[in-house]
């Protein structure tokens, strides 16, 4: 009971933590800004304060403002209270920092953590979803764009995929905002470090370890049954001429001749390929580790947790949706359901792992962590009865 109430207590001073998110990057970007922030928007609707607008390009390796050189390759407007800039056609909280880079304009989102994650949260989990899910989703979000801090660098994140979809203002829901209020200031670590905390759509039912997808030895992503993960894309199936298929293995090396057959010759403990062998009329190749999960997201698999049937075509059977590994966003929906708080489903997806608080220190770069409590992990039994098995 001491380390939940531990577990529930734990907040940290998050809110002066800033993150740098690229948002554009193009030969010209149009940025309009507050020119007395005070009046700029305040959390509930906007008021009416007065603005500069301006198409920002890039001149030599200088930015220019509506065609007149700045004399300066960055400009920076700093967050402030209630602040608000439009970058591009979207509206984001925070200020902004505007480079020169190869020819074009980077337009990076400067603003605090959590009001970065009020765009991210709705933006990577439908808002309808149960308040525990969303706690859940924010305090990975926020774990992650932490681990991601790189001063030294241009920006820490980008807004797409390829980080963590970033809305911006105009993707904010109260549930969203209420789910990061909630956590304010929780991340998961591991070892009094930052955890790694990836994230997917629907790990069909097993999660994948870090070390199956990426090589990476992480005790606390691990491949596990997950039977609450259930989501559109739990079952689905491809069928591919074996000529296509042929092509897609051709650039990754494949050189068997005209292809009689693609299999499955190995797979992890969590049903997704490590070696595909390819038999064709010069003999037989095999593709290997990550270059197995390539090939076969490469087919156009939604994941790589399939199974091969079929000649011509290729029958790809799937389960999911995503790599895997981590936190299942349709798992957590499912747990939620069950009546899971947001600490027993992260306990859940990130075994051993520990919540802990941000903290904060003059002149640090970035945040420390500070008490830590182990996430609850769910008894045998109560895996048990999800999986629909005996426990041991």
């Amino acid at each position: 009971m001491r380390a939940l109430a531990l577990l529930l207590a734990l907040t940290g001073a998050a809110d002066a933590v800033n993150v740098r998110v690229l948002v554009a990057s193009a030969p010209t970007v149009r940025v309009r800004v507050p020119i007395d922030t005070s009046s700029a928007y305040q959390g509930t609707s906007p008021s009416t304060p007065t603005f500069a607008e301006w198409i920002v390009g890039v001149k030599g390796n200088r930015l220019t403002l509506s065609g007149q050189d700045s004399g300066s390759d960055s400009l920076y407007l700093p967050p402030a209270t209630n602040s608000v800039v439009m970058i591009g056609n979207a509206d984001y909280r925070g200020g902004v920092q505007l480079r020169a880079a190869n020819g074009k304009v980077e337009a990076v989102n400067v603003l605090p953590i959590d009001d970065y994650l009020r765009g991210v949260v709705p933006s990577e989990m439908p808002s309808s979803w149960p308040l525990e899910a969303l706690k859940a989703q924010a305090v990975v979000a926020r774990t992650y764009a932490i681990s991601r801090l790189s001063p030294r660098a241009a920006y820490d994140l980008c807004a797409t995929e390829q980080c963590q979809v970033y809305g911006g203002l105009a993707k904010e829901t109260p549930s969203a905002s209420a789910a990061v209020d909630a956590t304010r200031g929780q991340v998961v670590s591991f070892g009094n470090t930052v955890a790694r905390t990836y994230f997917s759509s629907d790990s069909g039912g097993f999660t994948a370890s870090a070390s199956e997808v990426w090589g990476m030895d992480l005790p606390y992503l691990v491949a596990q049954p997950d039977p609450a993960s259930r989501g559109p894309k739990s079952a689905w199936t491809l069928s591919l001429p074996l000529s296509n298929v042929a092509n897609i293995a051709g650039r990754y090396g494949v050189r068997a001749g005209a292809l009689s057959s693609v299999a499955i010759t190995k797979a992890s403990v969590s049903g997704r390929p490590t070696e595909i062998t390819f038999t064709g009329a010069n003999g037989t190749a095999r593709l290997t580790g990550a270059e197995a999960g390539g090939f076969v997201r490469a087919l156009g698999a939604f994941s790589t947790r399939v199974v091969f049937g079929g000649t011509d075509p290729l029958i790809v059977s799937g389960a999911g949706n995503g790599h895997g590994v981590g936190l299942s966003q349709y798992g957590a929906q499912g747990l939620a359901n069950l009546n899971w708080n947001h600490l027993q489903i992260l306990g859940f997806y990130f075994p051993g792992a520990a919540m802990s608080a941000l903290q904060e220190a003059a002149g640090q770069v970035a945040p420390s962590l500070g008490e830590a409590a182990t996430l609850p992990r769910p008894s045998p039994d109560t895996l048990a009865a999800l999986v629909g098995q005996p426990a041991d």
